[in-house]
């Protein structure tokens, strides 16, 4: 299974057209992952016109809000022909997606934030679900793992409650912190940021007998 993910575009498309038509160009594409930061605090639409970019791959759509998105969005990706997959699992072949949107806190206070225990809670009941599914599973979250490719200036952004989530699953994708796009494993478990997409960021991950990162930037 090939994935295009693609993560914090933050309501600026401009690179979305050259991103898809970049990852055409490495073969086929089986789904889209979409890990937040769809728009910059609204409009919610804006996610229709980033879905419609995306349809020339013709392959689904999972996507999830980010913390720069409303609460709001939720109603919308549930409208969209995206599958909203904040909070619930959806399998596809052999692999299963589990879905965490929103960031733990941050101190910006953005629209989308969750406390450490709220995700907690999310992903225990996420990973039960999920592992009735068999095969990969693969975790879809805006914020990254605490201490994973979630570097700032001065510190680790990442969230404690996500980084249970390690040695649990095969496969976390997430965004939220731009400056420290890359991939790394841990504890058997690949963790990718996949970077900006507002800056012409994105990686294609080819999920097989081992799990390949391909960094596609622009």
């Amino acid at each position: 299974m090939r994935l295009l993910t693609i993560s914090d575009p933050h309501g600026d498309y401009a690179h979305i057209p050259l991103l898809v038509r970049e990852a055409e160009k490495t073969g086929s594409i089986d789904a889209i992952l979409v890990a937040g930061d769809i728009t910059n605090f609204g409009p919610d639409e804006l996610a229709y016109e980033l879905l419609d970019l995306l349809e020339p791959l013709g392959c689904p759509v999972l996507a999830i809000p980010g913390n720069c998105d409303q609460r709001s969005i939720l109603a919308t990706l549930d409208a969209s022909k995206a599958i909203n997959l904040d909070g619930t699992v959806h399998t596809i072949e052999n692999v299963t997606f589990a879905g965490i949107g929103g960031s733990n806190p941050t101190p910006f206070d953005t629209p989308f934030e969750r406390s450490e225990d709220e995700i907690g809670m999310m992903l225990e009941d996420l990973l039960i679900r999920a592992d009735r599914g068999g095969g990969t599973i693969v975790l879809l979250s805006h914020a990254p793992p605490k201490n994973t490719l979630d570097r700032i200036p001065g510190g680790n952004a990442g969230s404690d409650a996500l980084a249970r989530a390690i040695g649990k699953v095969d496969l976390i994708v997430c965004g939220h912190i731009h400056e420290d796009q890359g991939e790394m494993t841990i504890q058997g478990t690949r963790i990718v940021n996949v970077g900006q997409a507002s800056q012409g960021r994105s990686a294609i991950i080819t999920i097989d007998e081992s799990i390949e990162v391909q960094f596609n930037n622009i």
